[in-house]
Order: C-alpha cells, then structure tokens, then sequence
C-alpha cells in the first residue's frame, strides 16, 4: 500500500486541534513542521530518489516535531535540556502510545521512520545504520536546519536568541575556537546569546547535501542572519565577520 500523503496530513491537522490554537509557540511549531515536511520533499526530489521515498520524506517531516506539543504543554518551553528531548519524546508518542497508526497503516516503515526522528536532534547520526535509513535521517536533519535557518532571519531576536538586543553581547572564547577548528560546537560551553548565534552559524558544517546548500544559498540565509547583528566589542566584531566569511565560503561550495 503506497504512503497516502494527504491521509496523513489530515490526520496532522485532527491532532493538533487539541492544543491551543492561540498560543504562539504551538502555530510557530506548525508552521515549522510544514515547511520541514516540504523542504524534505524537495530535498528528495532534488536527490531523485523513488516516489515511495519522497513521499517517506515528506510524511518524516510531518513527524519529526511530533513530541513538541505535548513539551510545550508539559513544560511550556522548547528547550530540551529544561524539559525533555523532543525526538525521543516523539518517538513515545508515535510508536508506545501506537499513534503511528493514524497516519500511514502499514508498518514497513516503521524503523526508518523512528531512526529519522531519534536522530533529527542529535548531535550525530548513530553509527549502524543502513544506506536507506542514514538518508533518511540525513534529509530530515537537512531540511530541519533548512527552516531554522528561515526562522533565524525572520523571526522574533528575544524568542530565538533570549534578548532583543545582542550588540553588547561577546563571543567567547572556546565557542570561538571551537566554530574555527572543530567545525562543532559543544553547546554545553556556551555562555552568551552571541555563543548561541554561533552555534547556528555552524549549522553549515552539518549539511549532508548540495540541494541543502543550495537552497540556504538560494534564499540569502547566511547573509541576512549576518545582516542582523552588529557588536560593540571590536574583537566579537572581528570574529563575528570570519564565521560569518568562512560559513559563506561553506555554503558556496560546489
């Protein structure tokens, strides 16, 4: 039985009816998870993979946020290290309270399905996976990071960075170096909202496909999030203009 696309997002839209339609985190999550469900498509159309997996894709980026609204009503905070991992969480809901079921009725794709969404939000994708479902979860963190990126330049400063003003803001040290050499950054180490916005920069070095790329590239991303922010500390400043100059050159590659 082929994936029913359209079944599924019906069945997205029935269950978020039962949270609150007002509150702003659960439309901005929404509307998230859709442009992720569609930039998956792309991703998997670009990469000419078969039908049957590009509409995998796509029904991996209707699910991959699934845990989020009952962290949102749980714990109201997005913040997984406050609250709970949202990937496993998902996978909870999906596969232990079967909800699964509700958007596509056979199981074949079960596994690939909950492997994408437990490695959506690590910081690597686990080693032992096979061919099909390392792609899958290479498409859903691409396309994941994808739309962050459009919420960085759109979106609210306070809401995404914790302040509404970063200028006085310094990046530190070890985030510094670590954006530099390791191409990584630890999160535990960072301290300042600028250290945040590094670590968003950094995104480039994770990106698993040329579509990806060209995408970012495509919608202006790295330049308008660079845009944005100007700092007082002439040497945040300096740092700020070679992330800014190396993620560009990332972005750039062929």
């Amino acid at each position: 039985m082929p994936i029913d696309i359209l079944h599924a997002k019906q069945q997205f839209k029935e269950y978020v009816k039962k949270y609150n339609p007002e509150d702003e985190k659960i439309k901005m999550k929404i509307a998230h998870i859709e442009r992720v469900s569609q930039y998956s498509k792309k991703i998997a159309e670009n990469l000419n993979l078969s039908e049957e997996d590009i509409k995998l894709a796509e029904l991996i980026g209707l699910l991959h946020d699934i845990g989020r609204f009952e962290q949102v009503r749980l714990y109201h905070t997005f913040v997984d290290k406050d609250s709970i991992n949202h990937g496993e969480y998902g996978v909870k809901v999906l596969f232990e309270d079967e909800l699964i079921r509700k958007f596509i009725e056979e199981d074949k794709f079960d596994k690939i399905i909950k492997l994408a969404i437990l490695n959506h939000n690590r910081a690597k994708i686990e080693s032992g996976l096979t061919e099909r479902e390392n792609l899958h979860a290479k498409i859903i963190r691409d396309a994941d990071k994808t739309d962050i990126f459009y919420v960085l330049v759109t979106g609210d400063k306070k809401a995404i960075w914790e302040k509404a003003d970063l200028s006085d803001d310094k990046i530190s040290d070890e985030i510094y170096r670590e954006f530099i050499e390791d191409k990584e950054i630890n999160y535990k180490e960072r301290r300042t909202s600028a250290d945040i916005l590094v670590s968003h920069f950094n995104y480039v070095y994770d990106l698993n496909f040329k579509e990806t790329r060209q995408i970012i590239k495509e919608n202006q991303y790295i330049d308008k999030l660079y845009k944005r922010f100007t700092f007082n500390d002439a040497e945040t400043m300096r740092r700020f203009n070679e992330i800014y100059r190396l993620a560009k050159a990332k972005i750039e590659e062929e």
